[in-house]
Protein backbone atom coordinates (compact mmCIF):
# COMPACT_ATOMS: atom_id res chain seq x y z
CA UNK A 1 0.00 0.00 0.00
CA UNK A 2 1.26 3.47 -0.89
CA UNK A 3 1.20 5.97 1.97
CA UNK A 4 1.08 9.67 1.16
CA UNK A 5 2.13 11.98 3.96
CA UNK A 6 -0.03 15.10 4.10
CA UNK A 7 -1.08 17.98 6.34
CA UNK A 8 -4.72 16.91 6.07
CA UNK A 9 -7.97 18.60 4.98
CA UNK A 10 -8.49 22.19 6.13
CA UNK A 11 -10.65 25.20 5.30
CA UNK A 12 -12.73 23.21 2.84
CA UNK A 13 -9.69 22.05 0.86
CA UNK A 14 -8.30 18.50 0.65
CA UNK A 15 -5.06 20.05 1.93
CA UNK A 16 -3.79 23.61 2.39
CA UNK A 17 -0.61 22.74 0.47
CA UNK A 18 -1.06 22.78 -3.32
CA UNK A 19 1.85 20.36 -3.59
CA UNK A 20 0.16 17.83 -1.32
CA UNK A 21 -3.05 18.22 -3.34
CA UNK A 22 -1.07 17.72 -6.54
CA UNK A 23 0.49 14.49 -5.26
CA UNK A 24 -2.84 13.09 -4.13
CA UNK A 25 -4.46 13.97 -7.45
CA UNK A 26 -1.67 12.16 -9.31
CA UNK A 27 -2.43 9.05 -7.26
CA UNK A 28 -6.13 9.43 -8.06
CA UNK A 29 -5.37 9.90 -11.76
CA UNK A 30 -3.16 6.83 -11.69
CA UNK A 31 -5.92 4.75 -10.10
CA UNK A 32 -3.52 3.42 -7.49
CA UNK A 33 -4.69 2.44 -4.00
CA UNK A 34 -3.19 4.65 -1.30
CA UNK A 35 -3.72 5.93 2.20
CA UNK A 36 -2.96 9.32 3.74
CA UNK A 37 -1.00 9.86 6.94
CA UNK A 38 -0.95 13.26 8.65
CA UNK A 39 1.76 12.38 11.19
CA UNK A 40 4.87 12.26 9.04
CA UNK A 41 6.11 15.84 8.90
CA UNK A 42 8.90 15.37 11.44
CA UNK A 43 10.23 12.40 9.43
CA UNK A 44 10.00 14.12 6.04
CA UNK A 45 13.18 13.27 4.08
CA UNK A 46 13.55 16.84 2.79
CA UNK A 47 11.82 18.62 5.65
CA UNK A 48 8.68 19.25 3.58
CA UNK A 49 5.42 17.60 2.59
CA UNK A 50 4.34 15.75 0.59
CA UNK A 51 6.33 12.57 0.42
CA UNK A 52 5.19 9.02 -0.08
CA UNK A 53 6.26 5.60 1.08
CA UNK A 54 5.93 2.94 -1.60
CA UNK A 55 6.93 -0.46 -0.23
CA UNK A 56 9.64 1.11 1.89
CA UNK A 57 10.89 3.48 -0.81
CA UNK A 58 10.44 7.10 0.23
CA UNK A 59 10.01 9.76 -2.43
CA UNK A 60 9.85 13.44 -1.49
CA UNK A 61 8.66 16.32 -3.71
CA UNK A 62 5.45 16.22 -5.74
CA UNK A 63 7.20 16.27 -9.11
CA UNK A 64 9.57 13.47 -8.13
CA UNK A 65 6.53 11.54 -6.91
CA UNK A 66 5.09 11.89 -10.40
CA UNK A 67 8.33 10.63 -11.96
CA UNK A 68 8.31 7.67 -9.58
CA UNK A 69 4.73 6.72 -10.44
CA UNK A 70 5.43 7.02 -14.16
CA UNK A 71 8.53 4.87 -13.92
CA UNK A 72 7.39 2.16 -11.50
CA UNK A 73 3.81 1.76 -12.72
CA UNK A 74 4.33 2.60 -16.40
CA UNK A 75 1.82 5.47 -16.22
CA UNK A 76 1.65 8.17 -18.88
CA UNK A 77 -0.16 11.09 -17.28
CA UNK A 78 -0.09 12.94 -20.60
CA UNK A 79 -1.37 10.10 -22.79
CA UNK A 80 -2.93 11.32 -26.02
CA UNK A 81 -1.03 14.61 -26.14
CA UNK A 82 1.91 15.44 -28.40
CA UNK A 83 5.34 16.82 -27.49
CA UNK A 84 4.31 20.46 -27.89
CA UNK A 85 1.24 20.03 -25.69
CA UNK A 86 3.31 18.22 -23.07
CA UNK A 87 5.82 21.07 -23.11
CA UNK A 88 3.01 23.60 -22.63
CA UNK A 89 1.69 21.62 -19.68
CA UNK A 90 5.14 21.57 -18.08
CA UNK A 91 5.55 25.33 -18.59
CA UNK A 92 2.15 26.05 -17.02
CA UNK A 93 2.89 23.76 -14.07
CA UNK A 94 6.16 25.52 -13.35
CA UNK A 95 4.61 28.98 -13.74
CA UNK A 96 2.22 28.03 -10.97
CA UNK A 97 4.70 26.24 -8.74
CA UNK A 98 7.76 28.47 -9.16
CA UNK A 99 6.10 31.88 -9.40
CA UNK A 100 2.42 32.07 -8.49
CA UNK A 101 3.04 29.92 -5.41
CA UNK A 102 5.15 32.60 -3.74
CA UNK A 103 2.45 35.24 -4.24
CA UNK A 104 0.01 32.87 -2.53
CA UNK A 105 2.42 32.32 0.37
CA UNK A 106 2.73 36.09 0.76
CA UNK A 107 -1.04 36.54 0.76
CA UNK A 108 -1.57 33.85 3.39
CA UNK A 109 1.43 34.27 5.67
CA UNK A 110 2.41 37.94 5.48
CA UNK A 111 -0.99 39.67 5.37
CA UNK A 112 -2.12 39.56 9.00
CA UNK A 113 -5.86 39.04 8.48
CA UNK A 114 -5.31 36.09 6.16
CA UNK A 115 -2.71 34.61 8.47
CA UNK A 116 -5.16 34.64 11.36
CA UNK A 117 -7.84 32.98 9.23
CA UNK A 118 -5.60 30.19 7.99
CA UNK A 119 -1.96 29.43 8.85
CA UNK A 120 -2.36 30.52 12.48
CA UNK A 121 -4.25 27.27 13.00
CA UNK A 122 -1.03 25.33 12.44
CA UNK A 123 0.23 26.59 15.79
CA UNK A 124 -2.73 25.42 17.88
CA UNK A 125 -0.74 22.48 19.26
CA UNK A 126 2.08 24.72 20.50
CA UNK A 127 1.79 25.40 24.26
CA UNK A 128 0.07 28.74 24.79
CA UNK A 129 3.01 30.46 26.55
CA UNK A 130 5.31 29.64 23.61
CA UNK A 131 2.83 30.12 20.78
CA UNK A 132 3.44 33.84 20.11
CA UNK A 133 7.21 33.34 19.99
CA UNK A 134 7.07 30.25 17.77
CA UNK A 135 4.55 31.90 15.47
CA UNK A 136 6.67 35.03 15.11
CA UNK A 137 9.81 33.01 14.40
CA UNK A 138 8.13 30.95 11.69
CA UNK A 139 6.56 33.98 10.03
CA UNK A 140 9.92 35.77 10.10
CA UNK A 141 11.56 32.75 8.46
CA UNK A 142 8.92 32.75 5.72
CA UNK A 143 9.38 36.48 5.11
CA UNK A 144 13.13 35.91 4.79
CA UNK A 145 12.51 33.04 2.36
CA UNK A 146 10.24 35.23 0.23
CA UNK A 147 12.86 37.97 0.25
CA UNK A 148 15.58 35.53 -0.82
CA UNK A 149 13.35 34.16 -3.59
CA UNK A 150 12.64 37.68 -4.81
CA UNK A 151 8.89 38.10 -4.43
CA UNK A 152 9.34 39.45 -0.90
CA UNK A 153 11.35 42.40 -2.22
CA UNK A 154 8.24 43.89 -3.83
CA UNK A 155 5.35 45.86 -2.38
CA UNK A 156 2.05 44.11 -1.75
CA UNK A 157 0.46 45.74 -4.80
CA UNK A 158 3.38 44.69 -6.99
CA UNK A 159 3.18 41.12 -5.73
CA UNK A 160 -0.55 41.05 -6.42
CA UNK A 161 0.02 42.38 -9.93
CA UNK A 162 2.51 39.60 -10.63
CA UNK A 163 0.19 36.90 -9.26
CA UNK A 164 -2.81 38.23 -11.19
CA UNK A 165 -0.75 38.12 -14.40
CA UNK A 166 -0.20 34.39 -13.83
CA UNK A 167 -3.91 33.87 -13.22
CA UNK A 168 -4.85 35.74 -16.40
CA UNK A 169 -2.32 33.69 -18.38
CA UNK A 170 -3.72 30.45 -16.99
CA UNK A 171 -7.28 31.45 -17.86
CA UNK A 172 -6.23 32.40 -21.40
CA UNK A 173 -4.41 29.11 -21.94
CA UNK A 174 -7.30 27.06 -20.58
CA UNK A 175 -9.79 28.85 -22.81
CA UNK A 176 -12.96 26.85 -23.33
CA UNK A 177 -11.32 23.45 -22.94
CA UNK A 178 -12.59 21.25 -20.10
CA UNK A 179 -9.04 20.47 -18.98
CA UNK A 180 -5.70 22.18 -19.51
CA UNK A 181 -4.80 20.47 -22.79
CA UNK A 182 -8.12 19.17 -24.01
CA UNK A 183 -10.90 16.70 -23.32
CA UNK A 184 -8.94 14.56 -20.83
CA UNK A 185 -6.85 15.61 -17.82
CA UNK A 186 -3.08 15.60 -18.11
CA UNK A 187 -0.50 15.44 -15.33
CA UNK A 188 -0.31 19.22 -15.02
CA UNK A 189 -4.03 19.36 -14.23
CA UNK A 190 -3.09 18.04 -10.80
CA UNK A 191 -1.17 21.27 -10.19
CA UNK A 192 -3.68 23.51 -11.94
CA UNK A 193 -6.59 22.28 -9.85
CA UNK A 194 -4.59 22.45 -6.64
CA UNK A 195 -3.79 26.10 -7.25
CA UNK A 196 -7.18 27.19 -8.59
CA UNK A 197 -9.02 25.53 -5.71
CA UNK A 198 -6.67 27.20 -3.24
CA UNK A 199 -7.05 30.59 -4.89
CA UNK A 200 -10.84 30.32 -4.70
CA UNK A 201 -10.86 29.35 -1.01
CA UNK A 202 -13.38 31.81 0.51
CA UNK A 203 -11.53 31.96 3.82
CA UNK A 204 -8.83 34.18 2.37
CA UNK A 205 -9.60 37.72 1.22
CA UNK A 206 -7.02 38.39 -1.49
CA UNK A 207 -6.67 40.16 -4.80
CA UNK A 208 -5.65 36.78 -6.22
CA UNK A 209 -8.98 35.26 -5.25
CA UNK A 210 -10.88 38.19 -6.78
CA UNK A 211 -8.93 37.87 -10.01
CA UNK A 212 -9.60 34.14 -10.20
CA UNK A 213 -13.31 34.68 -9.60
CA UNK A 214 -13.38 37.04 -12.58
CA UNK A 215 -12.55 34.13 -14.88
CA UNK A 216 -15.66 32.00 -15.32
CA UNK A 217 -13.65 29.28 -17.04
CA UNK A 218 -11.37 28.85 -14.01
CA UNK A 219 -14.35 28.62 -11.66
CA UNK A 220 -16.02 26.05 -13.93
CA UNK A 221 -12.76 24.14 -14.19
CA UNK A 222 -12.43 23.94 -10.41
CA UNK A 223 -15.99 22.62 -10.09
CA UNK A 224 -15.37 20.08 -12.86
CA UNK A 225 -12.17 18.76 -11.27
CA UNK A 226 -13.76 18.60 -7.83
CA UNK A 227 -16.70 16.61 -9.16
CA UNK A 228 -14.35 14.21 -10.92
CA UNK A 229 -11.78 13.61 -8.17
CA UNK A 230 -13.43 14.73 -4.93
CA UNK A 231 -17.12 13.99 -5.43
CA UNK A 232 -19.46 14.78 -2.58
CA UNK A 233 -21.03 11.59 -1.25
CA UNK A 234 -24.25 11.43 0.72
Amino acid sequence: MITLYTFGPALGLPDLSPFVMKAELLLKMAGLPYQCDTHGFRRAPKGKLPYLDDDGERIADSTLIRFHLERKYAIDFDAGYDARERALAWAVEKMLEEHLYFTVVHARWVIDTNFERGPARFFAAVPAPLRPLVTALVRRKIRHSLYAQGIGRHSQSEIETLGCRDIDALAALLGDRPYLLGDTPCGADASVYAFVAGLLCPVFDTALRTQTEHHANLCAYAARMQARYYPVTA
